[in-house]
């Protein structure tokens, strides 16, 4: 459970909502509306009153519980040690002791065997994406943000994203995307940022009409026979 309430600063204008324990989230919105701070907000790196975990005032958790609670995947991978491997990367993401299974399944599942004892620093733009997925695998907070895991994928290792969201592998999700075709496949809750303000908050089937695509990309999209065209 997260909850939201009348939150303000340099960026954000009075920001209120909640999800249920069984929900998932996509937020979007141009660039600069104030998508990663609302993330850095609900996840404690930008300090705060307005936030509840589980009814719980996040700033009243312990760094454990809150490490339990939720983790924030940021959208570039920053690297601490230029000679750490893959594998120990994701040993150090478990926020408890190495679960040995469960890294033999990350690794499985993601296709990142033979890249497992490679430095982090020379993997690909797209392996860095993916060792950041591994990674939130690995630590299994109740809520895990991720903002713009997706960028420099391509489309295989897209579709194994989208497979690992809608599975049950993953707890509670909150995605920050660009990729409108990601958010629409998904059919998780949205939310739509506008310069600071939450322009719209419901159903993802609500927010995928041709009324409010028209509304929030100014024409450039439409929906035709349950697919997004682009209007170019």
């Amino acid at each position: 459970m997260l909850k939201i309430s009348n939150y303000s600063n340099f960026i954000l204008k009075n920001i209120s909502f909640f999800l249920n324990e069984n929900e998932n989230l996509v937020v979007l919105g141009e660039n600069g509306a104030g998508k990663s701070t609302l993330a850095k907000v609900i996840c404690g790196l930008i300090e705060s009153e307005a936030i509840e975990l589980y009814e719980k005032n996040l700033n009243s958790l312990s760094q454990q519980e809150r490490a339990n609670f939720i983790n924030y995947i940021p959208p570039k991978l920053s690297i601490f040690d230029e000679y750490i491997t893959l594998k120990e990367f994701l040993e150090l993401s478990s926020i408890n002791s190495v679960d040995a299974k469960r890294l033999k399944k990350v690794i499985l599942l993601l296709n990142l065997k033979k890249l497992e004892n490679r430095y982090c620093n020379d993997l690909s733009s797209g392996e860095k994406q993916l060792l950041l997925l591994a990674s939130s695998l690995m630590h299994n907070a109740k809520i895990t943000i991720f903002d713009e895991l997706t960028a420099n994928l391509d489309i295989n290792r897209l579709k194994e994203v989208f497979d690992i969201f809608k599975s049950n592998f993953l707890n509670q999700k909150i995605v920050i995307t660009h990729n409108l075709d990601l958010a629409y496949a998904l059919k998780f809750k949205i939310l739509f940022l506008k310069d600071g303000k939450i322009e719209f908050f419901g159903e993802n089937e609500e927010f995928f009409t041709n009324k409010n695509l028209n509304k929030f990309y100014k024409n450039s999209i439409s929906k035709v026979n349950d697919h997004l065209v682009v209007n170019l």
